[in-house]
């Protein structure tokens, strides 16, 4: 365990790419680039719970200023984020219909390198790639800076063909899953993962290999959460409306993990993890937060109808 001072540490860093994304849906009528990635999603959600948030990401020179400008103005700390002129950034096109998604690659940004992470300190470090820009050696390097490392594996389990369509892959990453805290991921994914489509058996080979902490998330069926040798179930918290899915899911960790830094409950963070999903997915791209209060407030109505032990 580090024993890490207050001064100069954040709450919360996320490492992986910003992405540029173009999202189509019958909902959106013309669609615009939007700023998107877990870097963003993960921060704003945080920050909305008044976490201290940096971010470790990289760039092409086609990145707006205008998004960096946004971003700053939002307290999100960018001094580990590096800029390569002569590269493109991570960009998606994202294509909803009838529930499900398909993602194309447009871009990729340059990977991130051990020698681009700077002496950031903080309290939670989460790995969150979206197209294979991090390897093991730089997760090595992320878990000698946090006691508490969460992983997403969304960008470790796509694999892309040549004109950039994505496609879920095994991956077997038993060196990172040995050394994190904290998994976040969605059935499809946790399948890829672990090779195994028992969820709850699933979850169990996560644990095994050293998490405290297991979330599946399901959608509007809510997530299926394990700690402490535990299984239970958390409701979804539903939005007033739906117009666009996209970093629901980054949402939802963000504002986990802002509250399990502070020692809360597990399942207190997963419902408020589901309670700021649901305010994201009532606008288009990074658009819509919830307040600190009215996140609250919706996390409270699932957890006071209490959380049941889950069969899985």
């Amino acid at each position: 365990m580090l024993c890490l001072g207050e001064e100069d540490m954040f709450d919360l860093i996320t490492a992986g790419h910003f992405a540029i994304d173009l999202i189509f849906s019958q909902k959106i009528a013309f669609p615009q680039p939007t700023l998107g990635g877990p870097t963003t999603y993960v921060s704003l959600a945080a920050r909305k719970l008044d976490a201290k948030v940096s971010v470790i990401s990289k760039v092409g020179g086609d990145f707006p200023n205008e998004y960096i400008e946004w971003l700053n103005a939002s307290s999100v700390d960018l001094s580990g984020l590096k800029r390569v002129e002569a590269a493109s950034s991570t960009s998606f096109i994202l294509k909803y219909k009838n529930g499900r998604r398909r993602l194309q690659l447009r871009s990729r940004a340059p990977p991130i390198l051990q020698e681009d992470i700077p002496n950031l300190r903080a309290r939670a470090i989460h790995v969150a790639p979206i197209a294979n820009e991090l390897s093991s050696d730089v997760v090595d390097k992320l878990r000698t800076l946090t006691d508490i490392l969460s992983l997403d594996p969304q960008g470790f389990v796509r694999g892309f063909n040549e004109k950039g369509n994505m496609r879920l892959t095994r991956w077997e990453g038993h060196q990172i899953l040995g050394k994190i805290d904290i998994y976040k991921s969605s059935f499809d994914e946790i399948k890829m993962v672990t090779g195994l489509t028992d969820l709850r058996s699933a979850i169990e080979k996560i644990h095994d290999y050293g998490a405290k902490v297991v979330i599946v998330t399901k959608g509007m069926k809510g997530s299926a959460l394990f700690f402490e040798g535990r299984f239970q179930d958390v409701p979804a918290c539903w939005p007033r409306f739906v117009q666009d899915l996209t970093g629901a899911g980054d949402a939802f960790i963000g504002a986990f993990l802002a509250e399990y830094i502070r020692g809360k409950d597990p399942a207190w963070c997963t419902c408020v993890g589901s309670a700021a999903a649901s305010f994201v997915i009532e606008g288009v791209g990074p658009a819509v937060f919830g307040e600190k209060k009215e996140t609250y407030m919706r996390a409270t109505r699932i957890y006071e109808k209490g959380l049941k032990l889950s069969t899985v």
